[in-house]
């Protein structure tokens, strides 16, 4: 008795099998934004729970809480609505919208009023991390210190860069700022925006740039971080937030650039008024 071979499509027991076909993520030409949709998702550092990073308005991300919840259970305030890929801080006249994850994380101060329904997702998230830090599979992030220790004058936090005759705030130093693109094995670049062995900017002092119905800052110069005597491509790559080696590549990005357009009122608390590296003294001629 010869045991009767199973078919290729079927297991041994005779159930069906499943071939899953992995698919390669693409980003639509028509996107407003290079981010692939793995990128759109994230943990908060504070609660664990999954999140949706959306670029605003203004490019600045946003964290949404991942599901639709009724307008009538969330304020007019806290009404947000995706429209190709892009969160709007507002309602689309829907009977759902979105929330920050801020107003529903039990870590975070409330943002908005709070009600009954935004209260009960509020307590499922924190049992949620409360058995997630029990079972060992999350850490929250630890409490920020009393005051970040004082940085020295040549190392600004939030330095002023000018990519393209326009100021951007930086996220952080500039040899802290990492690259967006997606390597090989799906992970976000390590390397940093600012090589050795690229092209670097010079420090100068400028006059803050006027803002739209708002005068400048009277008599002040600003530490401003130009790149505008490199190349073209060279401030592109900059600006697209890009290591050398991402520069030409057709790879998505995993992240929103951090840059911030500078404001010289709302951002004042990074202006510097001092070159933070000196220039170094030229040989005297003759």
């Amino acid at each position: 008795m010869h045991p009767t071979p199973s078919s290729v499509g079927r297991h041994w027991v005779g159930s069906p099998r499943i071939s899953r076909h992995p698919r390669s993520l693409r980003v639509a030409a028509t996107s407003p934004s290079r981010l692939l949709r793995a990128g759109h998702s994230s943990r908060c550092r504070r609660c664990g729970h999954r999140t949706d990073v959306y670029p605003r308005t203004d490019q600045r991300p946003i964290a949404l809480h991942p599901a639709e919840l009724a307008t009538t259970h969330v304020p007019a305030s806290c009404r947000w609505h995706l429209s190709s890929g892009i969160a709007h801080p507002h309602g689309d006249g829907s009977a759902w919208c979105r929330i920050p994850h801020a107003v529903v994380c039990p870590a975070c101060t409330p943002t908005c009023p709070a009600s009954p329904h935004l209260e009960a997702v509020r307590r499922h998230i924190a049992v949620r991390t409360r058995r997630l830090i029990d079972i060992g599979a999350f850490t929250p992030a630890p409490p920020p210190a009393a005051g970040p220790p004082p940085r020295a004058a040549a190392d600004p936090a939030r330095p002023v860069v000018q990519i393209l005759l326009i100021r951007y705030l930086a996220p952080g130093p500039l040899d802290a700022i990492r690259c967006v693109a997606q390597t090989r094995h799906r992970h976000r670049c390590p390397r940093p925006v600012l090589t050795p062995g690229s092209p670097a900017g010079r420090w100068t002092l400028l006059p803050p740039s006027p803002c739209r119905g708002r005068l400048a800052l009277p008599d002040t110069l600003v530490a401003v971080y130009d790149l505008g005597h490199l190349p073209y491509t060279e401030q592109l790559r900059w600006s697209a937030q890009r290591c050398p080696a991402h520069a030409a590549s057709g790879a998505p990005d995993l992240a929103l650039s951090d840059w911030q357009t500078f404001h010289p009122r709302r951002h004042a608390a990074h202006i510097r008024t001092r070159i933070p590296h000196p220039p170094a003294l030229q040989p005297e001629r003759g």
